[in-house]
């Protein structure tokens, strides 16, 4: 039967990013960090895939190379039909409109020396040829767009709150009519009270501007609200990646198991999760162990997972996870998979 889907806006086969370590008087090349070791997905326009994981299994260090802020070790991105990791800079500079970037401290992402006007305009001045007056109408209609009065257009960001920075952020995002923009933890420097405010913004905008998301975070609830789908990453790789309903009512990985257990449950009439505590810290990504990355702190670990590293397949429905506990008797590949998971991570070893 043929495939109806339509293509998606992005594709990621197989990223990796590998920062080179240097020891020694002579500082010869002694090994890598692998923040990121081999990972695949899809995001279709108009959705918004969640990326989710404890702290330094790479989430940021993907969002980051998939708009080439960093420059991919190996792999494809490719958004809107374009391999981003293999453009040109000139080329790479006329496709930096369509994708662009929420960053998760405001207040270091933004120029202390500009007013909010000339944050908002400065990437219409790099890349239209909109007059003076075009681009102040511009900044007038992306302020109302996010919640900002027009009369803070001349204030400097230290006289807003941190709120009222990352709405800036997101108007500066804006300012090309990006269809694609990673948001990486943009509700991470807030306070509590402004978390949901800031979530809803990027749900109404999305739902305004038909924008694509990829949500990087470790609020798994926030993560619930706002994500159709979720991807969760352990040491460099994605674990599972199920639709967020599914997911979060069973996940499959132990390792999203043991990370949803750990989410409060608001509704006392639901059935509360046991609590799953794992031993053990996270590997070091420059020695991940061999086989399995979660082997050493996995409660239902055996010999196989030691030995060999499981490949990312689609064990139900559009979910996908990379255990053997799932994989060891299914096919060598994922059937009816997106093409971007079939393909790398088959019968890898370490």
């Amino acid at each position: 039967m043929r495939d109806t889907r339509p293509d998606p806006l992005v594709q990621v086969e197989d990223l990796k990013m590998h920062f080179p370590i240097y020891t020694g008087v002579f500082r010869r090349h002694t090994g890598d960090v692998k923040a990121v070791d081999g990972v695949s997905f899809t995001i279709q326009a108009g959705e918004t895939l969640g990326l989710v994981g404890e702290s330094g299994c790479g989430k940021s260090t993907v969002g980051r190379a998939l708009l080439r802020l960093y420059e991919p070790t190996a792999g494809r991105v490719v958004i809107e039909g374009e391999d981003i990791a293999t453009l040109d800079a000139e080329t790479l500079r006329k496709k930096r409109p369509s994708m662009q970037m929420v960053f998760q401290d405001p207040q270091a992402s933004l120029n202390p020396r500009m007013t909010l006007s000339a944050i908002i305009s400065e990437p219409m001045v790099e890349h239209t040829r909109m007059t003076a007056d075009e681009r102040q109408a511009r900044v007038y209609e992306l302020m109302d767009a996010v919640g900002l009065n027009r009369r803070f257009a001349n204030r400097y960001p230290h006289e807003f709150s941190g709120g009222q920075r990352q709405r800036i952020g997101i108007a500066r995002a804006l300012a090309l009519n990006p269809k694609f923009i990673v948001c990486d933890e943009p509700i991470a420097a807030l306070d509590v009270s402004i978390q949901a405010q800031v979530v809803n913004l990027l749900e109404d905008l999305q739902e305004k501007f038909g924008l694509t998301y990829l949500f990087i975070s470790h609020d798994l609830s926030m993560v619930r609200h706002i994500a159709d789908r979720v991807a969760v990453m352990y040491l460099g790789r994605i674990a599972e990646l199920s639709p967020r309903d599914e997911l979060y009512a069973k996940p499959l990985h132990p390792y999203a198991e043991a990370l949803l257990s750990a989410v409060n449950e608001p509704d006392p009439n639901r059935a509360r999760r046991e609590r799953i505590i794992l031993k053990g810290d996270v590997p070091s990504p420059a020695n991940p162990p061999k086989g399995c990355s979660f082997s050493t702190r996995c409660p239902k670990v055996f010999d196989q997972c030691r030995i060999t590293r499981p490949n990312l397949t689609q064990v139900e429905a559009g979910r996908f996870v990379a255990c053997h506990l799932f994989t060891q008797n299914t096919d060598a590949g994922p059937t009816g998979a997106p093409e971007v998971i079939e393909l790398k991570q088959q019968g890898e070893t370490t």
